[in-house]
This record gives C-alpha cells, structure tokens and sequence, in this order.
C-alpha cells in the first residue's frame, strides 16, 4: 500500500516519539537514540520503553507499550531486537503509532533468514497501518521539528536540503558538511535495507515537502526501475535532485550485497534513466553535497553567461580553462560594461573577461566592480576570486611582534572589515538580482577563520575551495535549468 502523507509526516514531525529498547548503557544504541532526541531540543511527548523499567536521562521508563497513553506518540524508534518487534509494532498500533524506524539489524543483511522476517515485518507494519523505515538504520533527522531520532552524530544547522540514503553513514557525512559549510539541513533519513520504503519513495515524498528545496539520494540497488524512474522524474520537475550511486563496480556490488542486502544494477543503464529523469548525479558524496548546497543558497542561472572578477590574474586563467570545459560561456565584455569598468580600475586592468583588476583596488572596487557585471542583463553569472587575501594578510600582521603598534591595528581592522563586506556584497547583489554570485578561496578550508570565507557562511552561502568547483557546481546549475526548459519547466 503507497504510505500516506500523514504516515511520513508521522516519520517526520511528529507529535511524540517513543524509543524502544531505551538503554541506561551510554555505549547502546537505545542510550544513543535517546540521547540524541532530548539533546536537540525535540518539542513533543518522549517516551522510554525498557524491560527493566529504569530511570533514563530523567525519564521513567515504561516496561510495556501499554502503560503509554493513547495517542500520546505517532512514532517509534525500534532499538530492540528483531524477534521482539512483531509484538512490539502490534502494540505500538493499538496506541496510535503511525511510523516505525527500525534501526534493529538481523534481517535481509544477515541472509535467507532474515531476509524472511523482513518480509514479514514489512507486511505486517502494512497491515497495522504503520509506515515501515529501515530496518538495519541509524534513524533520522528532521530539524523543522528539531528531531534528532537516530543512534549517530551530529545534529545539523536547519535549511533546506533533504537526504535519503542506504547508508547511514553517509547521512552522517553529509550532516557533518553541513555543520561545517553552515548551509542547512531540513529531513535526512538513513534508508537502510529499505524493506517498504525506498529511496525513490522517500525522494518523492520530499518532492512535495514545503521544508525541501533540494534532495541529495545514495544509491546502491534498484529493485523496480521503472517506477524509481517516475518518482525521480516527477520530483526533478519541481526541485533539483542530486544522486550518488554505489556499487559500480564488481567489488562495490559485493560491498553492497553485504552491506544492505542490496542487488546489483547496471550502471550504464542506471546512468541512463538519471539522465533522462533529470537527476544530477556525481562521483562521491562531497561533490553532492556542494552541489545541492549551490542549489539551496544561489538562483537558477538564466543563461550561460558567465563573468569572472578576480584580483589576481592566474586565478582567473585556470578559471577560464574550467568555464571552457563546461558548458558555461566565458562571455566577452560587452562595450558599455568595459567602459564603466574604466572608470573605476586604473588602465592596467585585463579589459576582458575574466576581469583582473591587477591590484588596482581602493576600498570601494571590488563592491562597484561586482555590482556593474551582475547588473548587466548580459550577464548571466559571476564567479568572484580572491576573497580573504587582505584578512590573511591581516593575520600575518596581527600575528607579528610589531603588532599592535606603527598604525598595524588599524590597518588590521580594515583588512579584514573590507573582507567581511565583500562576502555580505555577493550575497546582497545576488538576491538583488536574482543571478548567481559564487565565491572561492582556498581559504575555505585552509583558514576557515578567515574572516572573508566567515562572512560567507554567515551570509547562509557556501564558499567554494577552488575555482574549479564552483565552476563545476555553476555548470550543473545551468544543465538542470535547460532540462527544465525543454520540457517547458522554467
């Protein structure tokens, strides 16, 4: 039976959550699960189920699903054992429970067996009326509902990308780029063996959750193409869809076999119908989260037309060869917008695209410069270089034993105010303009302190650690939006 959209929004914000298998052991995943739904601040109801009926993180423990009360909780955590959750789910169902994620191993992975009480947990939770995620997962997050129901850290900042993955440790990867990045999270879900419900089943459902503005899927098996096809197809028309697959190779399949119980697909096949449905897919889980971090924070470009301002030459090169490898244009200058350039850069500047100012800024030329091109209606993207140069060069100052003596604390100040105000001016522009603004340094992750890669983050963005990347990111942005406009999307 296809689930309702009010079991996945009792999977997701739900009214009260119990946690089976609760466990006083900080090394269970019953303490875990716990844990980690109070540590996040969850709203609702939170009830400890445990055989010994002892006092867990301030809560008293029930010992039976019937000393709970009705309708109190709309999901379960299952931290028991596979033979107890029959009689749990049944119980659980005669008190209104609506979702079940069963982090609970021993089924499909484990072999003929358990690939049987699968099966029939399955059927059963479709009887009960229970929506059925895992089992063999580490849980989910929802931050709409700051809910943290899984046995793995961290918890990450809320936004707008959603998750759903075989594996949950890649849901935790991705959580922990999005604490490091700052670029938000709204659901992440650790699919497991997937016994009712798919990846494609939870993509869907994000297709049309108010919270999601881009889905990020991990892949290992496909067990009915077709309808994946369709569900990945339908919600590619409305949101951008980012997929990594696994077991591409024959060691990878093995791997997947025995991670998930997970069957083979042929990926050149696999590939095909991504292509088809519009689905970006990339080679790791990296380059997936920036790029849907790219499709949560910028707007779609309208065009190929791509500017590069840079403030030192060779970074503009390299960028030019990425931009020529892509299928972003690398436009030349039109005539009014070199002129106004002119007027703002001494003569030596490139006087062409990318535009390098050759180290002839004054306080206000990189905010004027940014702001000509991206309000130019030829101009369909920037790409910005050099980014924190002056606040690194401000570190070496303040780090120095002249400091803070012969005017170095003012000069220091100024470095690294101008910075600050070059990452806050990409934002503004681009929200005033409805282009995107990408910026990149090495700093990024070289010195994440650094106050110009800082204030990008704090501006909800992401500051990409090489040209190339954002290059790359930018140019799927633009391949999602001419799919869209074939098919008369846009």
């Amino acid at each position: 039976m296809k689930p309702t959209d009010e079991q996945f929004r009792a999977l997701f914000e739900p009214q009260g959550v119990i946690v089976a298998g609760a466990s006083s052991h900080p090394g269970k995943f019953g303490f875990a699960a716990l844990h980690n739904v109070l540590a996040a601040g969850y709203k609702g109801r939170v009830f400890a189920l445990n055989r010994d009926g002892e006092e867990i993180l301030g809560l008293e423990a029930a010992t039976e699903v019937s000393e709970l009360p009705d309708g109190a909780a709309d999901l379960v955590v299952v931290c028991t054992p596979a033979a107890a959750n029959p009689d749990l789910l049944r119980a659980c169902a005669a008190k209104g429970v609506r979702a079940a994620f069963v982090a609970s191993a021993g089924y499909r992975e484990a072999g003929d067996e358990g690939a049987r009480a699968e099966a029939e947990l399955a059927a059963l939770a479709d009887e009960l009326g229970i929506l059925l995620a895992g089992p063999n997962g580490q849980g989910l997050v929802s931050t709409p509902a700051e809910l943290c129901a899984q046995i793995v850290a961290p918890y990450p900042p809320a936004g707008s990308i959603s998750i759903a993955s075989q594996s949950g440790n890649f849901v935790s990867s991705l959580m922990n780029y999005s604490v490091q990045t700052g670029v938000g999270v709204a659901r992440a879900v650790s699919v497991g063996n997937g016994a009712a419900l798919t990846v494609p089943d939870y993509v869907e459902w994000f297709g049309s959750d108010p919270a999601t503005d881009v889905v990020i899927a991990y892949m290992e098996s496909v067990s009915d193409g077709r309808s994946a096809y369709e569900q990945l197809r339908a919600v590619s028309e409305r949101k951008p869809v980012v997929m990594v697959k696994g077991g591409v190779t024959a060691g990878g399949q093995r791997a997947a076999s025995s991670h998930t119980g997970a069957l083979a697909t042929e990926d050149r096949v696999f590939d095909g119908m991504l292509r088809q449905a519009g689905v970006l897919r990339t080679g790791n889980i990296e380059d997936a989260f920036e790029l849907a971090a790219t499709f949560a924070t910028q707007p779609l470009p309208k065009g190929p037309n791509t500017v590069v301002v840079t403030t030192v030459g060779g970074w503009g090169v390299v960028t030019a060869d990425a931009i020529g490898a892509s299928s972003l244009e690398l436009m030349a200058l039109p005539d009014d917008l070199r002129a106004a350039i002119d007027s703002r850069l001494p003569p030596r500047w490139s006087r062409n695209n990318p535009i390098d100012m050759a180290g002839g800024e004054t306080r206000d030329t990189v905010p004027e410069v940014l702001e000509l091109v991206a309000r130019h209606p030829q101009v369909d993207a920037v790409l910005y270089l050099g980014l924190g140069i002056q606040s690194n060069t401000a570190k070496f100052l303040r780090q120095g034993p002249f400091f803070p003596d012969h005017g170095l604390d003012r000069i220091v100040s100024f470095h690294e105010r101008q910075d600050r105000r070059f990452a806050d001016t990409a934002a503004e522009i681009s929200d005033a303009t409805g282009k995107p603004v990408l910026t990149s340094t090495e700093l990024a992750v070289a010195d994440p302190d650094n106050p110009g890669p800082a204030q990008v983050r704090a501006t909800g963005r992401l500051c990409y650690s090489a040209a190339h990347r954002a290059v790359g990111a930018l140019d799927r942005m633009w391949r999602y939006s001419l799919w869209r406009r074939r098919r008369g999307l846009a």
